[in-house]
């Protein structure tokens, strides 16, 4: 046996070896959680809004001081945006409760993604629906009923069974593809 058959037994190497491991893995986990802010910040206007969502989710009944805390932001910048994520119904918020006297801070608590999802829905349909009709905002031909709108958005959720009836009662993985309904594009 050689000595460069013992290199990889040196404990020095094994612990050199775990600790590049354990790095790359929280490089996966930060860049990882950086795309899923960028993606929360088209949802939710703001790069500062979706890190406290993102802490919010993983850390629910935070206070804003543990949310500065945890997501690096200044105090302020976090309790403005908790106000108007709360006016939005995108956070909940509640007085911690606390056995001793004195001043009981805020509790925030982020809604589920799913229904931050249907929460934006109207919003982005609204919008689209605006740019389909735009001859009509314009002041060019109207060829759709007042109140008509064409683009409709339908959520599902993840849990629903992939044969559900559907609106006639019919069965079937193609339910709604029927040639004759043309209620406009699907989106």
């Amino acid at each position: 046996m050689s000595a460069d058959d013992n290199d990889h037994d040196d404990p020095e190497d094994t612990g050199d070896v775990r600790e590049r491991i354990e790095q790359e893995a929280d490089r996966a986990v930060e860049q990882f959680d950086e795309g899923i802010v960028e993606l929360l910040a088209w949802v939710l206007d703001t790069e500062t809004r979706a890190r406290i969502y993102v802490h919010l989710r993983q850390h629910s009944e935070s206070t804003s001081e543990e949310i500065a805390e945890g997501t690096g932001l200044y105090p302020s910048t976090v309790r403005e945006a908790l106000a108007a994520l709360t006016e939005e119904e995108v956070v909940t918020r509640q007085k911690r409760e606390s056995d001793g006297a004195g001043n009981n801070p805020y509790e925030y608590s982020a809604i589920p993604p799913s229904d931050l999802v249907n929460t934006i829905v109207g919003d982005i349909q609204s919008e689209l629906n605006t740019v389909f009709n735009l001859d009509d905002h314009i002041g060019g031909e109207t060829t759709l009923e007042p109140d008509d709108e064409p683009v409709t958005i339908s959520v599902e959720d993840a849990d629903d069974d992939a044969t559900d009836t559907d609106a006639s009662g019919e069965a079937g993985d193609d339910a709604g593809d029927s040639e004759d309904e043309d209620d406009g594009p699907a989106v």
